[in-house]
């Protein structure tokens, strides 16, 4: 599969390319960048803007084969001068045909400063990867254009400071698409990577989704935290605990590394809410619940249901069952239903807390979409205080 290359890296490009056109006055509709991944990035260049005191373009993200919303959007990087002066007081122009001096030296005093436009998101609340305040342009891609603008700078002998400032015009409207309102940044999307790269479906993009989450409640003082593998559980959460969506953290597939996050950041209780047929594996141990890890639903349920005692001709009708909610249905006839869930739920918890290695108090809700609750561990009722307290805070 094809890879693709992150708004970090379309924003450098774009930033190098102007900084380019505005210190030489000469235009290009290319430039090359390496990532932090060792990859070179050759951008073609769009939507090109000079003048005197600034330069504009616009880099038009590629995701490759990964699906990214992001995908066909422009990234645009204006480049102006930071102080008054004229840039004839910086830099003495030389031939740009000459090999650059990588090592040549940079006035103390330079700044490239780097900023937030239209489209770009702001951050509201503490634990992200940029302080509240400032815009959504994490540290590696801050650090990619920076490198990239002084590069240029290093080429034309310029010694003076610079501004970049990163927009996406579509930004604002992209942003509802993603997970920034739930972060607490507003405005925009974020200018995000770590590689410079887009690996296609990406686990590595989820996983570092969970720990910002996890991370950035860390910060607010809490040491418990509730996770749900998707929307299905945060939406159940709400509408049966009035427990508000926004307060919980998604953990996806990866409920055994979400748990090793959650135990190495110093969380002290971890509540885990879920449709059974995705917390149905955790209670056999398994813990990353794609279907392409495992998928052993109907021989956990049937597990269950013998020590259960339940008739062996219905064990038989749920190891045919295609579904969860559909063998649930059976067990129901069997008028042992909610023994076997409680059975399930404690199952859940002690490998939960195995994983945890002791460190960390686990429980757990399990629901399905036609039974709504089935089954919650001996300390679940706790959560309701606590998850009420802070509902009001």
């Amino acid at each position: 599969m094809r890879y693709g290359f992150t708004t970090g890296s379309c924003a450098a490009a774009a930033a190098k390319a102007a900084a380019y056109m505005l210190l030489t006055g000469l235009k290009k509709t290319e430039i090359t960048i390496e990532t932090p991944k060792g990859i070179l990035y050759n951008a073609k260049l769009l939507d090109i803007k000079c003048s005197e005191n600034e330069a504009s373009c616009a880099v038009e993200k590629d995701g490759g084969d990964d699906p990214d919303i992001t995908t066909g959007t422009w990234i645009y990087a204006k480049v102006l001068y930071a102080e008054e002066r004229l840039k004839e007081k910086h830099f003495q122009p030389i031939d740009l045909s000459a090999r650059c001096n990588a090592q040549m030296d940079i006035n103390a005093k330079q700044e490239i400063i780097i900023e937030g436009g239209t489209g770009v998101g702001r951050v509201t609340k503490p634990g992200l990867d940029q302080p509240v305040g400032n815009a959504a342009i994490n540290r590696v891609p801050r650090e990619m254009i920076k490198k990239e603008v002084l590069e240029v700078c290093r080429l034309v002998d310029y010694k003076g400071s610079l501004r970049i400032e990163i927009s996406v015009p579509e930004g604002e409207k992209l942003c509802e698409r993603t997970f920034n309102p739930r972060l607490g940044i507003v405005g925009g999307i974020s200018i995000l990577g770590t590689s410079g790269i887009v690996e296609p479906m990406s686990s590595q993009a989820l996983i570092d989704t969970i720990r910002v989450e996890l991370r950035q409640r860390r910060v607010l003082g809490f040491d418990y935290v509730a996770v749900s593998p998707g929307n299905y559980g945060l939406e159940f959460m709400r509408k049966t605990y009035g427990y508000d969506l926004d307060k919980s953290v998604k953990c996806s597939n990866f409920i055994g590394t979400t748990i090793d996050m959650a135990v190495e950041m110093g969380f002290q209780k971890m509540l885990l809410t879920g449709h059974i047929g995705k917390l149905i594996k955790v209670a056999g141990g398994i813990m990353n619940t794609h279907s392409k890890e495992a998928d052993c639903r109907m021989e956990l349920l049937a597990a269950f249901s013998v020590k259960e005692q339940i008739e062996p001709l219905q064990v038989r009708r749920i190891l045919e069952c295609v579904t969860t909610e559909e063998a649930i249905s059976v067990i129901e006839e069997s008028g042992k239903l909610q023994q076997v869930m409680e059975q399930i739920a404690e199952r859940i918890c002690y490998y939960m807390e195995n994983r945890a290695g002791g460190k960390m108090k686990t429980d757990c809700i399990l629901f399905s979409n036609e039974y709504g609750e089935l089954a919650k561990s001996k300390g679940a009722e706790e959560w309701f205080i606590l998850l009420g307290q802070e509902q009001v805070q």
